[in-house]
């Protein structure tokens, strides 16, 4: 396996991916996963990065960690981690042989706020200012379909302050506008265009209150785009992929029905 860190701005402390590539086999051609890690928009948690990264590959794939930027104090506010998120499609679509994947067979899966950041690559990757920071063809940047992992997806429904803060971070100030809040809030983007989503959520998820995932599902019904939901009825919020790796001695993170997600979505990835 070739590990590679990849720098997707010349900033100091911007935007970059970790690649992790599987030697090549045979004639196999893999597909390939951009994997965004939550963290609230002020951080980046490490258990929902490079263990998702290595539970795809045997199911083949070739991913793509991205550490976006994140916290008030980095001056950027939305949309530029869905930027950031541009920049970093198209890094490895321009890079497909390198890396031996099928460029049309590009995938996003996204943790709590970076299941924000994921659907918003499903649903705003025709987003005006992406369009004028990313030089590219139209639709280049649209993946062929996005996981969503207890997903920040709607303001309308925060359970706990730390929910509501998230926000404040995305959008640059305390107090966000309706407008503004209205500007990231996913539902209100899904349209014909959008990509196919996998959702997986789970009932009493404190963090993220499981409604998240249900008015996104509406919003995609009505907008006639198919998907796949999972809502299992216990589990925390942030438990990845719910086995051993991640726990670090929390019992509570260990689901292995849950763990079956990744399982599950590469299977759903095959039916798109």
């Amino acid at each position: 396996m070739i590990v590679e860190r990849i720098k997707l701005t010349e900033e100091e402390n911007g935007a970059f991916i970790d690649a992790y590539i599987a030697d090549p086999f045979r004639e196999f051609t893999r597909k390939a996963l951009l994997v965004i890690p939550g963290g609230g928009y002020k951080n980046i948690s490490r258990h929902e990065g490079e263990p998702v990264a290595q539970a795809f590959i045997p199911y083949g794939y070739n991913t793509f960690v991205l550490r976006y930027t994140v916290g008030k104090d980095s001056g950027k506010a939305f949309p530029a981690q869905l930027i950031e998120a541009t920049l970093a499609i198209k890094h490895i679509k321009d890079n497909a042989e390198k890396y031996g994947i099928d460029p049309a067979e590009l995938y996003v899966v996204g943790f709590s706020a970076g299941g924000h950041l994921a659907a918003s690559v499903a649903t705003m990757w025709k987003h005006e200012a992406v369009l004028e920071a990313v030089e590219m063809p139209y639709g280049y940047n649209r993946p062929k379909g996005v996981m969503l992992v207890y997903p920040m997806i709607s303001p309308e429904y925060s359970n706990c302050e730390g929910y509501t803060k998230a926000w404040g971070t995305l959008l640059g100030c305390e107090e966000p506008t309706r407008e503004q809040l209205n500007e990231a809030a996913i539902e209100r983007h899904v349209d014909a265009d959008t990509a196919p989503a996998f959702i997986v959520h789970t009932f009493n998820d404190r963090i993220v209150d499981v409604r998240n995932a249900m008015i996104l599902g509406k919003a995609y019904a009505e907008a006639g785009v198919p998907f796949e939901m999972h809502v299992y009825p216990d589990g925390p919020h942030g438990f990845s992929i719910a086995n051993e790796i991640i726990a670090r001695g929390r019992v509570s993170h260990i689901k292995p029905r849950i763990a079956e997600w990744v399982r599950l979505a590469a299977e759903w990835a095959q039916t798109l």
